[in-house]
């Protein structure tokens, strides 16, 4: 298991509904909520989570632009990332993707207070 290389950032809302909004970053999203079902090839274990080689064989892009993708999900809060090596390995934040999810449906259900 590796360490995490940062403490998780607290979930900002409104970055965190820029990083969604781009399709690739919700696929990535859902595929590392299973990531058994999506990376059944993963060397190293689900545990420590999915390394950014195999996101970039499933999405067939370049390394750069995936890890370009990952990097906002990283700052908006929704993923967690660690280091083994010169390998970089994510886990989805499920915390922070429930919290954004209360929030806006806080947001977009409640009528605002006068």
């Amino acid at each position: 298991m590796c360490k995490q290389q940062q403490k998780r950032p607290r979930l900002h809302v409104d970055a965190a509904v820029r990083a969604i909004a781009h399709p690739l970053r919700r696929e990535i999203l859902k595929w590392l909520k299973a990531p058994q079902l999506y990376f059944s090839l993963q060397e190293w274990g689900v545990e420590r989570g999915i390394s950014v080689g195999q996101i970039t064989q499933r999405c067939g892009l370049s390394q750069s632009t995936v890890s370009q993708h990952l990097a906002v999900l990283k700052q908006a809060g929704l993923v967690d990332a660690c280091r083994t090596g010169p390998f970089h390995f994510y886990r989805r934040n499920e915390a922070a993707v429930e919290a954004l999810t209360n929030s806006l449906r806080d947001q977009l259900q409640h009528p605002p207070a006068p």
